[in-house]
Protein backbone atom coordinates (compact mmCIF):
# COMPACT_ATOMS: atom_id res chain seq x y z
CA UNK A 1 0.00 0.00 0.00
CA UNK A 2 2.80 2.42 0.84
CA UNK A 3 4.59 1.94 -2.44
CA UNK A 4 1.38 2.55 -4.35
CA UNK A 5 0.67 5.85 -2.53
CA UNK A 6 4.20 7.16 -3.22
CA UNK A 7 3.73 6.86 -7.03
CA UNK A 8 2.50 10.11 -8.79
CA UNK A 9 -1.03 10.20 -10.01
CA UNK A 10 -1.32 10.25 -13.81
CA UNK A 11 -2.24 13.62 -15.41
CA UNK A 12 -5.49 13.56 -17.18
CA UNK A 13 -5.53 14.60 -20.85
CA UNK A 14 -1.81 15.34 -20.83
CA UNK A 15 -1.45 15.01 -24.58
CA UNK A 16 -4.34 17.38 -25.22
CA UNK A 17 -2.93 19.99 -22.87
CA UNK A 18 0.50 19.72 -24.45
CA UNK A 19 -1.01 20.20 -27.90
CA UNK A 20 -2.94 23.27 -26.73
CA UNK A 21 0.21 24.74 -25.17
CA UNK A 22 2.14 24.11 -28.37
CA UNK A 23 -0.58 25.82 -30.45
CA UNK A 24 -0.64 28.81 -28.12
CA UNK A 25 3.13 29.10 -28.40
CA UNK A 26 2.96 29.03 -32.20
CA UNK A 27 0.18 31.62 -32.22
CA UNK A 28 2.18 33.83 -29.86
CA UNK A 29 5.27 33.59 -32.09
CA UNK A 30 3.25 34.29 -35.21
CA UNK A 31 1.49 37.23 -33.53
CA UNK A 32 4.82 38.67 -32.46
CA UNK A 33 6.13 38.33 -35.99
CA UNK A 34 3.04 39.95 -37.46
CA UNK A 35 3.25 42.76 -34.92
CA UNK A 36 6.90 43.32 -35.73
CA UNK A 37 6.09 43.40 -39.43
CA UNK A 38 3.27 45.83 -38.77
CA UNK A 39 5.47 48.01 -36.58
CA UNK A 40 8.07 48.13 -39.32
CA UNK A 41 5.40 49.12 -41.88
CA UNK A 42 5.31 45.87 -43.81
CA UNK A 43 1.57 46.18 -44.35
CA UNK A 44 1.60 49.94 -45.04
CA UNK A 45 1.13 51.33 -48.55
CA UNK A 46 4.43 52.80 -49.71
CA UNK A 47 6.08 54.26 -52.79
CA UNK A 48 9.65 53.70 -53.87
CA UNK A 49 12.40 56.32 -53.96
CA UNK A 50 15.84 55.57 -55.39
CA UNK A 51 18.82 57.63 -54.21
CA UNK A 52 22.05 57.40 -56.18
CA UNK A 53 25.51 58.30 -54.83
CA UNK A 54 29.16 57.57 -55.53
CA UNK A 55 29.34 55.35 -52.46
CA UNK A 56 26.99 54.19 -49.71
CA UNK A 57 29.44 54.21 -46.82
CA UNK A 58 27.55 54.60 -43.55
CA UNK A 59 24.15 53.64 -45.02
CA UNK A 60 22.54 50.46 -43.65
CA UNK A 61 19.29 48.70 -44.39
CA UNK A 62 16.54 49.92 -42.08
CA UNK A 63 17.99 53.43 -41.75
CA UNK A 64 15.38 56.18 -41.54
CA UNK A 65 15.10 59.05 -44.00
CA UNK A 66 14.13 62.15 -42.00
CA UNK A 67 12.33 65.32 -42.98
CA UNK A 68 12.50 68.22 -40.47
CA UNK A 69 13.66 65.67 -37.87
CA UNK A 70 10.76 63.21 -38.44
CA UNK A 71 11.20 59.84 -40.18
CA UNK A 72 9.26 59.67 -43.44
CA UNK A 73 10.97 56.70 -45.10
CA UNK A 74 13.15 53.66 -44.51
CA UNK A 75 16.01 52.10 -46.49
CA UNK A 76 14.84 48.79 -47.92
CA UNK A 77 17.99 47.71 -49.73
CA UNK A 78 21.32 48.91 -51.08
CA UNK A 79 22.51 47.83 -54.51
CA UNK A 80 25.14 48.62 -57.12
CA UNK A 81 24.01 50.19 -60.39
CA UNK A 82 25.42 49.20 -63.80
CA UNK A 83 27.32 52.49 -63.85
CA UNK A 84 29.23 51.49 -60.72
CA UNK A 85 27.36 53.79 -58.34
CA UNK A 86 25.52 52.94 -55.14
CA UNK A 87 21.74 52.92 -55.27
CA UNK A 88 19.78 53.25 -52.04
CA UNK A 89 16.18 52.02 -52.35
CA UNK A 90 13.88 53.79 -49.88
CA UNK A 91 10.26 52.96 -49.04
CA UNK A 92 8.19 56.08 -48.30
CA UNK A 93 4.69 55.65 -46.76
CA UNK A 94 1.90 57.11 -48.86
CA UNK A 95 0.70 59.25 -46.00
CA UNK A 96 4.12 60.91 -45.69
CA UNK A 97 4.93 61.10 -49.40
CA UNK A 98 3.26 64.52 -49.74
CA UNK A 99 6.26 66.09 -48.00
CA UNK A 100 8.47 65.14 -50.96
CA UNK A 101 8.22 67.28 -54.10
CA UNK A 102 9.86 67.26 -57.50
CA UNK A 103 12.34 69.92 -56.31
CA UNK A 104 13.29 68.12 -53.08
CA UNK A 105 16.94 67.34 -52.41
CA UNK A 106 18.41 64.47 -50.39
CA UNK A 107 21.65 64.49 -48.41
CA UNK A 108 23.84 61.93 -46.69
CA UNK A 109 25.63 63.49 -43.72
CA UNK A 110 28.59 61.70 -42.20
CA UNK A 111 29.78 63.19 -38.95
CA UNK A 112 33.08 62.74 -37.21
CA UNK A 113 31.13 61.33 -34.26
CA UNK A 114 28.03 59.16 -34.69
CA UNK A 115 26.48 57.43 -37.67
CA UNK A 116 25.42 58.74 -41.05
CA UNK A 117 22.06 60.46 -41.55
CA UNK A 118 19.78 60.55 -44.56
CA UNK A 119 17.81 63.80 -44.79
CA UNK A 120 15.26 65.27 -47.21
CA UNK A 121 14.70 68.98 -47.84
CA UNK A 122 11.79 70.60 -49.73
CA UNK A 123 12.22 74.26 -50.60
CA UNK A 124 8.97 74.86 -52.54
CA UNK A 125 6.00 72.94 -51.05
CA UNK A 126 3.77 73.94 -53.98
CA UNK A 127 5.82 71.99 -56.55
CA UNK A 128 4.36 68.78 -58.04
CA UNK A 129 4.57 65.70 -55.76
CA UNK A 130 7.45 63.30 -56.19
CA UNK A 131 6.40 60.42 -58.43
CA UNK A 132 6.64 56.75 -57.47
CA UNK A 133 9.98 55.16 -58.40
CA UNK A 134 11.73 58.51 -58.87
CA UNK A 135 15.52 58.53 -58.94
CA UNK A 136 17.38 61.41 -57.31
CA UNK A 137 21.03 62.20 -56.68
CA UNK A 138 22.23 61.88 -53.10
CA UNK A 139 24.44 64.75 -51.95
CA UNK A 140 27.16 63.49 -49.61
CA UNK A 141 28.70 65.66 -46.92
CA UNK A 142 31.66 64.06 -45.20
CA UNK A 143 33.79 66.25 -42.90
CA UNK A 144 36.26 63.39 -42.51
CA UNK A 145 37.03 63.50 -46.23
CA UNK A 146 38.25 67.07 -45.84
CA UNK A 147 40.81 66.19 -43.16
CA UNK A 148 43.54 64.99 -45.61
CA UNK A 149 43.10 68.10 -47.72
CA UNK A 150 43.32 70.29 -44.62
CA UNK A 151 46.46 68.50 -43.49
CA UNK A 152 48.04 68.98 -46.91
CA UNK A 153 47.12 72.69 -46.88
CA UNK A 154 48.54 73.07 -43.35
CA UNK A 155 51.76 71.36 -44.49
CA UNK A 156 52.09 73.74 -47.44
CA UNK A 157 51.43 76.69 -45.15
CA UNK A 158 54.15 75.62 -42.71
CA UNK A 159 56.58 75.12 -45.60
CA UNK A 160 55.83 78.59 -46.97
CA UNK A 161 56.28 80.05 -43.48
CA UNK A 162 59.65 78.35 -43.12
CA UNK A 163 60.73 79.66 -46.52
CA UNK A 164 59.57 83.13 -45.58
CA UNK A 165 61.49 83.24 -42.30
CA UNK A 166 64.73 81.72 -43.63
CA UNK A 167 67.97 83.71 -43.41
CA UNK A 168 68.31 84.14 -47.18
CA UNK A 169 64.61 84.83 -47.78
CA UNK A 170 63.17 87.94 -49.40
CA UNK A 171 61.63 88.98 -46.08
CA UNK A 172 65.02 88.93 -44.36
CA UNK A 173 66.54 91.03 -47.19
CA UNK A 174 63.64 93.50 -46.93
CA UNK A 175 64.08 93.80 -43.16
CA UNK A 176 67.83 94.41 -43.68
CA UNK A 177 67.06 97.18 -46.19
CA UNK A 178 64.56 98.72 -43.79
CA UNK A 179 67.18 98.65 -41.04
CA UNK A 180 69.68 100.40 -43.36
CA UNK A 181 67.16 103.08 -44.30
CA UNK A 182 66.30 103.64 -40.62
CA UNK A 183 70.01 103.96 -39.79
CA UNK A 184 70.51 106.64 -42.47
CA UNK A 185 67.43 108.52 -41.29
CA UNK A 186 68.80 108.51 -37.76
CA UNK A 187 72.25 109.65 -38.99
CA UNK A 188 73.62 113.21 -38.86
CA UNK A 189 72.30 114.14 -42.32
CA UNK A 190 68.84 112.58 -41.89
CA UNK A 191 66.74 112.39 -45.03
CA UNK A 192 69.49 114.15 -47.06
CA UNK A 193 71.81 111.25 -46.34
CA UNK A 194 69.12 108.81 -47.47
CA UNK A 195 68.56 110.72 -50.74
CA UNK A 196 72.26 111.36 -51.50
CA UNK A 197 73.49 107.88 -50.70
CA UNK A 198 76.78 108.72 -48.92
CA UNK A 199 77.92 111.37 -46.43
CA UNK A 200 79.96 113.42 -48.94
CA UNK A 201 77.10 113.82 -51.37
CA UNK A 202 74.75 114.47 -48.48
CA UNK A 203 76.98 117.31 -47.24
CA UNK A 204 77.16 118.86 -50.71
CA UNK A 205 73.43 118.55 -51.09
CA UNK A 206 72.91 120.20 -47.71
CA UNK A 207 75.18 123.13 -48.68
CA UNK A 208 73.30 123.59 -51.96
CA UNK A 209 70.00 123.40 -50.14
CA UNK A 210 71.16 126.08 -47.69
CA UNK A 211 72.25 128.34 -50.57
CA UNK A 212 68.94 127.74 -52.28
CA UNK A 213 67.10 128.68 -49.09
CA UNK A 214 69.12 131.92 -48.82
CA UNK A 215 68.31 132.77 -52.44
CA UNK A 216 64.65 132.00 -51.90
CA UNK A 217 64.67 134.21 -48.80
CA UNK A 218 66.21 137.09 -50.77
CA UNK A 219 63.65 136.64 -53.52
CA UNK A 220 60.91 136.69 -50.93
CA UNK A 221 62.24 139.96 -49.50
CA UNK A 222 62.36 141.52 -52.98
CA UNK A 223 58.89 140.29 -53.70
CA UNK A 224 57.63 141.88 -50.47
CA UNK A 225 59.33 145.17 -51.46
CA UNK A 226 57.82 145.09 -54.94
CA UNK A 227 54.41 144.38 -53.50
CA UNK A 228 54.83 147.33 -51.10
CA UNK A 229 55.78 149.68 -53.95
CA UNK A 230 52.92 148.42 -56.03
CA UNK A 231 50.53 149.07 -53.17
CA UNK A 232 51.92 152.58 -52.77
CA UNK A 233 51.64 153.31 -56.49
CA UNK A 234 48.19 151.88 -56.77
CA UNK A 235 46.60 152.76 -53.44
CA UNK A 236 48.79 155.70 -52.24
CA UNK A 237 47.90 159.41 -52.20
CA UNK A 238 49.39 159.86 -55.70
CA UNK A 239 48.48 156.40 -56.78
CA UNK A 240 46.57 155.22 -59.78
CA UNK A 241 43.40 154.63 -57.80
CA UNK A 242 43.38 158.22 -56.49
CA UNK A 243 43.92 159.59 -60.00
CA UNK A 244 41.22 157.35 -61.34
CA UNK A 245 38.85 158.59 -58.65
CA UNK A 246 39.65 162.21 -59.69
CA UNK A 247 38.93 161.43 -63.32
CA UNK A 248 35.67 159.84 -62.36
CA UNK A 249 34.73 162.93 -60.31
CA UNK A 250 35.51 165.20 -63.31
CA UNK A 251 33.45 162.99 -65.54
CA UNK A 252 30.60 163.16 -63.04
CA UNK A 253 30.75 166.98 -63.01
CA UNK A 254 30.77 167.04 -66.81
CA UNK A 255 27.71 164.85 -66.85
CA UNK A 256 25.94 167.21 -64.46
CA UNK A 257 26.76 170.18 -66.77
CA UNK A 258 25.49 168.20 -69.74
CA UNK A 259 22.26 167.55 -67.86
CA UNK A 260 21.81 171.32 -67.35
CA UNK A 261 22.44 171.99 -71.08
CA UNK A 262 19.89 169.32 -71.99
CA UNK A 263 17.35 170.98 -69.70
CA UNK A 264 17.94 174.34 -71.39
CA UNK A 265 17.67 172.69 -74.83
CA UNK A 266 14.37 171.20 -73.82
CA UNK A 267 13.16 174.69 -72.74
CA UNK A 268 14.25 176.19 -76.10
CA UNK A 269 12.52 173.41 -77.94
CA UNK A 270 9.35 174.13 -75.95
CA UNK A 271 9.52 177.86 -76.84
CA UNK A 272 10.12 176.98 -80.49
CA UNK A 273 7.06 174.78 -80.44
CA UNK A 274 4.95 177.64 -79.03
CA UNK A 275 6.32 180.08 -81.64
CA UNK A 276 5.51 177.59 -84.37
CA UNK A 277 1.94 177.43 -83.07
CA UNK A 278 1.69 181.25 -83.18
CA UNK A 279 3.04 181.34 -86.74
CA UNK A 280 0.36 178.91 -87.78
CA UNK A 281 -2.36 181.15 -86.38
CA UNK A 282 -0.77 184.20 -88.08
CA UNK A 283 -0.60 182.33 -91.34
CA UNK A 284 -4.28 181.53 -91.07
CA UNK A 285 -5.14 185.18 -90.57
CA UNK A 286 -2.98 186.20 -93.57
CA UNK A 287 -4.64 183.62 -95.77
CA UNK A 288 -8.06 184.87 -94.63
CA UNK A 289 -7.07 188.46 -95.51
CA UNK A 290 -5.82 187.36 -98.91
CA UNK A 291 -9.07 185.60 -99.61
CA UNK A 292 -10.99 188.77 -98.68
CA UNK A 293 -8.77 190.88 -100.96
CA UNK A 294 -9.31 188.40 -103.76
CA UNK A 295 -13.02 188.61 -103.25
CA UNK A 296 -12.81 192.43 -103.29
CA UNK A 297 -10.80 192.39 -106.52
CA UNK A 298 -13.31 190.09 -108.12
CA UNK A 299 -16.12 192.38 -107.04
CA UNK A 300 -14.33 195.41 -108.50
CA UNK A 301 -13.72 193.60 -111.77
CA UNK A 302 -17.32 192.66 -111.92
CA UNK A 303 -18.49 196.24 -111.27
CA UNK A 304 -15.71 197.88 -113.33
CA UNK A 305 -15.42 195.79 -116.42
CA UNK A 306 -13.55 198.36 -118.55
CA UNK A 307 -10.63 198.27 -116.22
CA UNK A 308 -8.28 195.68 -117.59
CA UNK A 309 -5.43 196.23 -115.30
CA UNK A 310 -6.50 194.18 -112.35
CA UNK A 311 -3.10 194.08 -110.70
CA UNK A 312 -3.18 195.17 -107.10
CA UNK A 313 0.03 196.07 -105.45
CA UNK A 314 0.23 195.43 -101.80
CA UNK A 315 2.43 197.44 -99.60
Amino acid sequence: MTEQNNEAAPVRNAEFKAAVLLVLMVVLVLGSAVYLLYARGAFEATQTLILQADDSEGVVVGMDVTFAGFPIGRVRRIELSPEGKARVVVDVPREDAHWLRSSSIFTLERGLVGGAKLRAFTGIPTDPPLEDGAMRSLLVGDPGAEIPRLLAAAKDLLQNLNDLTAENSALAASLANVAGVTGKLNGPHGAMGLIAGDDKNAQQLSERANKLLVTVNALAVKADSLIGHADERVFGQQGTIIQLNGLLADARNSLKKMDAVLVEAQAVASNTKEATADLGALRGEVESSLRRVEQLVNEINRKWPFKRDTEIKLP
